[in-house]
């Protein structure tokens, strides 16, 4: 005899009145930074120097993260100064649905990079020609496409589930973890069902990383020059930055879906990856590239 749901209420950050303000300071500062970092690696990047695919794929990785910040933070900002946190059911159902397609999109995105960077060291007279624009672009479609799938697929179960109440979602934004915890059915089946998911937009990818890696680490270390081996190592040691990362964070978060981990440590990783990331991926990439930098240094004096 319960009353399905129409809408929900994220609770957000933090349940302390005190303090709202300063977060909502604290991550419009964030947000600021990461839309004109961002936007000044797609900038930079769109430059005639930086034609290769490892920028092409950079600008994609830029759009996906100034996206993702842009699904999640400004709701949260509004919240932040707000009584009223509802959300409609249809607009907690596309707020997921964005989530989940960026955030797998981006998944097979860095494992496409770390192909790219394995074509360009372990076979490098072959490069221009494996990676001609066609297979790049090819990459990023089929990412986002793989990505599309997913997200369809896990929104669509997400709310086939019965919502009976509380309407309550202990998080800052609607995510799959938080949802089912709010479902009056038994959930044990699409537990499983996201593990498999998480096997294949995580671990494969993560899988698929680790052998091109391990082909361009034994490629460097054939390198006699130390200046050459540390040059060639700079050039992929941001992509494992961001690698380890997104993916360890999101494995912590949907592996264990209703694992007894706290709320506020599920928290404290979905900002890593719908937040800090984003932030920081401009200046993992430009700070540790040469060629990033120096345009970017053309863009801004422009």
């Amino acid at each position: 005899n319960h009353t399905l749901l129409t809408e929900f209420v994220l609770s957000g950050l933090s349940n302390h009145p005190e303090l709202q303000n300063l977060l909502f300071f604290t991550f419009c500062l964030i947000y600021t930074f990461t839309i004109t970092g961002n936007l000044l690696i797609f900038m930079a990047t769109v430059h005639p120097n930086l034609h290769m695919p490892m920028y092409f794929f950079l600008r994609v990785l830029s759009f996906l993260d100034v996206s993702t910040t842009s699904v999640v933070v400004p709701k949260m900002l509004v919240n932040f100064l707000s009584v009223d946190r509802r959300i409609s059911y249809m607009g907690c159902a596309t707020q997921l649905y964005f989530v989940i397609f960026l955030g797998a999109t981006e998944c097979y995105l860095l494992a496409a990079m770390a192909y790219d960077r394995y074509v360009a060291i372990c076979n490098p007279l072959r490069y221009a020609i494996i990676m001609n624009s066609r297979a790049s672009l090819s990459l990023v479609l089929l990412s986002c496409g793989s990505g599309n799938v997913v997200s369809v697929v896990q929104t669509a179960w997400v709310f086939t589930l019965p919502f009976c109440g509380p309407n309550k979602i202990n998080y800052f934004f609607c995510d799959i973890p938080p949802l089912i915890m709010l479902s009056c059915t038994d959930t044990s089946l699409y537990e499983k069902q996201i593990v498999t998911a998480t096997v294949l937009v995580i671990f494969t990818p993560f899988c698929f990383i680790l052998v091109s890696y391990s082909y361009i680490i034994s490629s460097i270390l054939k390198i006699s020059s130390a200046e050459g081996r540390r040059k060639t190592f700079s050039t992929c040691s941001s992509h494992l930055i961001v690698v380890t990362l997104y993916y360890g964070s999101g494995t912590l978060i949907y592996l264990r879906p209703k694992s007894s981990n706290s709320q506020d440590t599920k928290k404290v990783l979905a900002l890593i990856y719908t937040t800090i990331i984003p932030t920081l991926n401009p200046l993992i990439y430009s700070l540790r590239n040469k060629e990033v930098k120096g345009v970017l240094v053309k863009v801004i004096a422009e």
